[in-house]
């Protein structure tokens, strides 16, 4: 009877004082509920906010970048200087380089090295999205002289190659933009000065050598290879197109000698079912896909 009495105590529940929780830690219902938090968590939520805080307002280091060639601007460590040409080549056209500010800072570009290898005063480099006589007197005066050329692949290019055989003034000066088809055809839609030129186009069948990074197309070269053909064509010297590319072939070997891919074009990734990416839902978008995997030109 002892016995039993006890095991009936046990199961008996223990009074609690008013107002007391069953247990020290909330429930599932009070957590979802956002219910009463323990005062031990709270001062430790309360103890990581200040401990965050104090964090913000350590000073910040500002980051070093590697110290880099005044020729080549490539980090010292990998100076690409001993593929250039010991002497800037000898050249009598004008080289003009639109580059959208997104390329400046980019690590792998290309235009230091074609700068690199050519007379300060015959290749000019100008940053910007827009460009006016106002804002570049020099830049407008060079675009409305008939012996300018400006190489963008619309609808009204010439081949250069045909061009310079029939023209009764040759070309002294090329414009060439540098960025992204999107960046190219948006500084030379949005800026009426680069009307002006006459427009041409290369008709060549070399591939690029810039394999580091992503074409769209099978036939897109970079700002350095565009010049290196264009400059050989213009001043009818092969060897200038040989010399300028020597310094991206080393670029890129380099590269992929420390763990960079080969990077095919969007064009093949997307005919031969390798376009890992999903495919875009703008309209716009999905029809240049379309027209790359048709191999029309956009």
């Amino acid at each position: 009877m002892e016995s039993q009495k006890e095991a009936r105590i046990l199961q008996e529940p223990v009074a609690r004082p008013p107002g007391a929780s069953r247990s020290q830690t909330p429930n599932a219902k009070e957590r979802q509920e956002g219910g009463p938090v323990p005062a031990a968590a709270a001062l430790g939520a309360e103890a990581d906010d200040d401990s965050a805080d104090r964090l913000w307002e350590l000073p910040v280091e500002p980051a070093k970048r590697r110290p880099e060639c005044s020729r080549c601007s490539r980090p010292q460590k990998v100076c690409l200087c001993p593929f250039l040409p010991a002497h800037p080549l000898h050249i009598s056209t004008h080289l003009y380089i639109i580059q959208h500010p997104a390329e400046e800072n980019k690590v792998l570009r290309t235009v230091p090295l074609l700068a690199a290898c050519l007379p300060q005063d015959k290749c000019k480099v100008k940053i910007g999205r827009r460009f006016s006589e106002e804002r570049d007197p020099e830049l407008s005066t060079v675009c409305r002289k008939s012996g300018t050329l400006i190489l963008y692949p619309g609808a009204e290019a010439a081949n250069l190659e045909e061009f310079i055989l029939d023209s009764p003034v040759y070309p002294s000066t090329i414009i060439i933009i540098d960025g992204t088809w999107s960046q190219a055809k948006d500084i030379f839609y949005k800026n009426s000065l680069f009307r002006h030129p006459k427009q041409v186009q290369l008709k060549t069948s070399i591939s690029s050598q810039y394999v580091i990074r992503m074409q769209p197309t099978n036939r897109c070269l970079s700002t350095l290879e565009c010049a290196a053909v264009a400059l050989s064509i213009l001043e009818k010297n092969n060897y200038i197109q040989e010399t300028l590319l020597r310094p991206l072939q080393a670029l890129c070997s380099f590269q992929l000698q420390h763990g960079a891919q080969i990077r095919l074009s969007k064009e093949h990734l997307l005919k031969n079912g390798l376009y890992t990416k999903p495919m875009p839902k703008n309209k716009r978008k999905l029809r240049k896909m379309e027209l790359l995997m048709n191999s029309v030109k956009i």
